[in-house]
């Protein structure tokens, strides 16, 4: 597994109210749900990312109100024309 390097002042720490450890298990939640958003991983991979089981991952989307069942209107589109 790689390992990321972050430095940031310890203010940062402070501020949020975060120990470290806190600061990046939300930090890897955070990318996991924005790239999961934005369609360029799976549920299981931003799962995997955010070092939660799927179970917990979409019980993470819940809480941050994001939509786990992201429809293609074009696909649907097509599937009732097909009907």
């Amino acid at each position: 597994m790689a390992k990321v390097t972050v430095e940031l002042p310890d203010e940062v720490f402070s501020a949020l109210r975060r120990s470290p450890e806190e600061f990046v298990a939300e930090l890897r939640l955070a990318g996991a749900i924005h790239w999961y958003e934005r369609g360029v991983i799976s549920q299981e991979k931003a799962a995997h990312i955010a070092g939660l089981d799927r179970t917990d991952f979409l019980m993470a989307l819940s809480r941050e109100q994001v939509d786990v069942s992201a429809v293609d209107i074009d696909a649907l589109k097509g599937e009732l024309d097909r009907s």
